[in-house]
């Protein structure tokens, strides 16, 4: 029996199977349902990221408009001077986001779980309140959402195992298998042409979602690459599965034998060896509760801002090394003043020591996870997916770190400018604007 008259035979035999066809209709409904989910969120996350920046650039103009107009600042704030660094930096309504990829619209992965915007102040940190707190990549394959991901991890597999069921089975069932072998050059090729055929098939469904989901977020002008890039991994995904149940019914038997056998194998490696990961980092790495965190913020600053001036000084010029030699620094009538203003920056850095452990924690964590990623391929996946996605917790914690340099960079200038006594004219607060903007700066 040649190739192409058993894939002609299958083609017949999938489409007078209700059971199968109705499998990928429902498999293609979800798929598409959690397409347009992603896609809905990834075009509220570009909206909501152009209203802010339109947002600032009006609370940057009413600023610029003071210096065109040679006023200190808000006439019902008489203490605001925008001509000195530390207040024309905190009104510098400089905003850092993490701008979604297209790809999106095939995952969401963590994107619901963290915030995109942030507003940048010398006080600002990266786990500040509006930056929601980590969620381990076990704990949200097990919460999950019904996103694309979700549809290939979970139901992918379970579609395959729904056209794979009966094959092989259902001849042994009847017992016509010894005819089989007399038509066909082996039993052996006559299984794996059968399972090929719906490997293929599924192969074209998935080819027509993805293109699909890609013309929702405008994919292939902005990352064609990324597009070739997932539907390999998930054709790779796809080829795992397809062994693996191949496997079962070369070496089974009964269609009940095989479908118990390949629902078994589905458990398994779904929920049962993701469930068993999750509880161990559970139990070693439990959650960071960032009580340090939350006593830097309060009880430490407090500390800090109580400090003599001379042990501020001293923190300040171990910081700031550069203030040794300032205009400020020989004006003892503009020290104090300098002093308690550059103050924030040292509180910035306290902030940041406390988050040094917690950090680390993730790190660990993280680390722990990848390490059994030899026995869990279904979590090894869905990271694979955030990752290029761009929603896993490394992408969120590349954007935490850069808000953080951000912020350290708005309090080096602030303090550099405050000891050397610049005077802000509208150029300046241009510069900062532009300065303080950039990551690589």
């Amino acid at each position: 029996m040649k190739t192409l008259a058993i894939l002609k035979y299958e083609w017949i035999h999938f489409t007078r199977s209700t059971f199968k066809v109705i499998a990928v209709v429902l498999f293609l409904i979800a798929s598409i349902y959690g397409l347009h989910n992603a896609s809905n969120l990834y075009n509220i996350q570009i909206s909501e990221i152009e209203r802010i920046k339109a947002q600032s650039k009006e609370s940057q103009a009413e600023i610029i408009a003071f210096y065109d107009k040679n006023e200190k600042g808000p006439s019902e704030r008489p203490w605001v001077n925008v001509n000195e660094p530390f207040w024309a930096i905190w009104y510098s309504n400089i905003y850092h986001f993490k701008t979604p990829s297209p790809l999106m619209v095939y995952g969401v992965g963590q994107a619901e779980q963290y915030g995109y915007y942030k507003r940048l102040t010398i006080m600002s940190s990266p786990y500040d309140a509006d930056m929601v707190e980590e969620i381990a990549n076990p704990e949200r394959l097990q919460t999950g959402n019904l996103d694309f991901t979700f549809a290939i991890i979970y139901l992918l597999p379970l579609l395959l195992m729904i056209c794979l069921y009966n094959i092989k089975g259902a001849e042994v069932d009847s017992g016509i298998l010894p005819l089989i072998n007399v038509q066909a050059a082996s039993i052996q090729s006559w299984l794996w042409n059968r399972i090929g055929f719906y490997f293929i098939l599924i192969i074209i469904l998935l080819a027509l979602l993805f293109v699909y989901g890609g013309f929702l977020t405008n994919i292939f002008d902005k990352d064609v690459n990324g597009f070739f890039v997932f539907l390999l991994w998930t054709i790779i995904y796809l080829l795992i599965w397809t062994a693996v149940f191949g496997v079962i019914i070369q070496l089974g038997s009964t269609s009940i034998s095989n479908t118990l056998k390949m629902v078994g194998a589905w458990l398994l490696f779904t929920f049962i060896i993701p469930g068993i990961v999750h509880q161990w980092i559970s139990t070693q790495y439990p959650a960071n509760l960032m009580t340090d965190f939350i006593d830097a913020q309060r009880d430490e600053k407090n500390k800090l801002y109580a400090l003599p001036d001379s042990v501020l000084q001293e923190k300040l010029n171990a910081k700031y090394p550069k203030i040794l030699n300032s205009i400020v620094m020989n004006d003892s009538l503009k020290q104090n003043k300098a002093r308690n203003e550059s103050a924030p920056a040292l509180a910035n850095e306290m902030t940041k020591n406390s988050l040094k452990p917690i950090e680390e924690s993730y790190y660990q964590k993280n680390n722990a996870i990848k390490g059994f990623n030899w026995i869990n391929p279904v979590t090894l996946f869905q990271n694979k997916f955030n990752h290029l996605t761009k929603t896993h917790f490394d992408d969120y914690q590349n954007y935490r770190d850069d808000i953080q340099l951000l912020v350290d960079l708005q309090n080096e200038t602030m303090v550099l400018d405050i000891w050397n006594d610049v005077q802000v004219d509208k150029k300046t607060y241009l510069g900062y604007l532009s300065t303080l903007n950039d990551v690589n700066k």
